[in-house]
């Protein structure tokens, strides 16, 4: 599993390469099932989950070689099954992306229900609803999901909830069925644009990704022999600028996209701090005196959910009362006993964090309980007096490249040491 030892207060100067998006990646992967032949992707990240997906596309028979360390070249041509194992899918989430592009592929699939971060029930009943929409016929037994269509027939598809997987997984489904597919009250994140750039550099006909109405011509293949360059992680990103934000320390991201990240940078503004926009870097240098804020986390182009727990160890240092309201996953909270734990002040009230800050965070032994909580510890230990301990750092490896060199090279004292 892993540890972090953590001696904090040390100032983070310099410059920091951003990896490709995870969030990207993860559904790209996935979406090469869809295309006949070869398809080289740039920019991968050399993260956890990515290693999963690619384990569970050899499993059904793709041929996946690395050209170096973050470009591949998959081959799915050769197909051989449409099953992926428990072992495969338990600790990743994203392979509910393997049912809607073997739906589009071969008609059918059957994945066991997805793993990923432990935190709270993440339903897939949008994806579901979307998929028999299609044509396709949905059963789940003995946690596994069974689909299977005889054709996939385009249809109008309004989303009850704005959904990034589902958005993804009717994508993925729609761009080889019959006719045409509307998905209304889609979600506009960067990454269904990437998703929809990909499969369009395919072959596919996808037009409105970043907008809530995405509409989707199908086509009979996807052909190979392109090369598709995954976008820059924002909230790996992210986690850097509020890192910068600290007083004493003066991080710039390179190869970002400062759009993505604008929602932040207005946070980041608030409470103090100094945020320069480049074409495609962002230095954020940090403040003496950090003031409160208030933030609600809600669909792109709103502040993600997946910065949350790290503005929180950030918020926690600021002077007064600030509150963080979760308006994606209501039990995004676990990481808040473990930030208390090293003298942070928060009360859990619903969705809603209230956070009075304190001077001075102290290290302490603590436990990284999903992957942002995660990068919240690691956070909340940079500032922190004295030394940090933080086990479960596997599930910091699923979503961030090099975390603990590449805040090493900004300064921080950091050590991993592996079970």
């Amino acid at each position: 599993m892993g540890k972090y030892i953590i001696h904090g207060q040390k100032s983070l100067v310099g410059e920091v390469q951003i990896s490709g998006s995870k969030n990207a990646a993860v559904a790209i992967i996935p979406a090469t099932l869809l295309v006949e032949g070869k398809c080289r992707i740039e920019n991968i990240p050399d993260i956890g989950d990515v290693k999963a997906l690619i384990d569970i596309l050899i499993h059904l028979g793709a041929e996946v070689s690395y050209k170096d360390k973050n470009t591949i070249e998959i081959n799915t041509e050769r197909i051989s099954t449409y099953k992926a194992t428990y072992d495969q899918v338990k600790s990743l989430r994203a392979s509910y992306y393997i049912i809607g592009a073997l739906l589009g592929r071969c008609g059918k699939a059957e994945v066991p229900f997805p793993g990923g971060c432990n935190f709270g029930f993440r339903p897939i009943d949008q994806h579901i609803k979307g998929f028999e929409a299609l044509g396709a016929e949905i059963q789940m037994e003995h946690g596994i999901i069974k689909a299977k269509a005889n054709k996939l027939k385009g249809n109008s598809i309004y989303l009850d909830v704005v959904s990034v997987g589902a958005t993804i997984n009717l994508m993925l489904a729609a761009v080889k069925a019959e006719g045409v597919t509307v998905i209304e009250n889609a979600a506009k994140e960067p990454h269904v644009v990437d998703v929809a750039n990909f499969l369009n550099a395919m072959g596919a006909n996808v037009r409105g990704a970043g907008t809530d109405v995405i509409k989707i011509r199908g086509v009979k293949k996807l052909k190979g022999g392109k090369t598709h360059c995954i976008i820059p992680d924002q909230i790996e990103a992210g986690t850097f600028m509020i890192a910068g934000a600290y007083k004493g320390n003066s991080i710039t991201v390179k190869n970002v996209i400062p759009k993505h990240l604008e929602s932040l940078t207005a946070k980041l503004l608030e409470v103090g701090a100094k945020v320069e926009d480049f074409e495609d870097s962002i230095r954020v240098t940090g403040t003496d005196k950090l003031v409160r804020a208030n933030i609600k986390t809600l669909p792109y182009p709103g502040f993600p959910t997946d910065l949350h727990p790290q503005m929180s160890a950030l918020l926690s240092l600021a002077e007064g009362t600030s509150t963080v309201t979760e308006g994606i996953w209501d039990t995004r909270f676990q990481y808040v006993e473990e930030l208390k734990r090293m003298g942070a002040s928060i009360k859990v009230e619903g969705r809603i964090a209230v956070i009075e800050g304190v001077k001075q965070l102290m290290g302490a032994p603590v436990e990284a309980l999903d992957l942002r909580a995660g990068a919240a510890l690691v956070l909340a230990a940079l500032f922190a007096k004295g030394k940090t301990e933080i086990s479960n750092v596997h599930y910091i490896d699923r979503g961030y490249e090099n975390f603990d060199q590449k805040l090493k090279s900004l300064g921080a004292d950091i050590v991993r040491i592996d079970d």
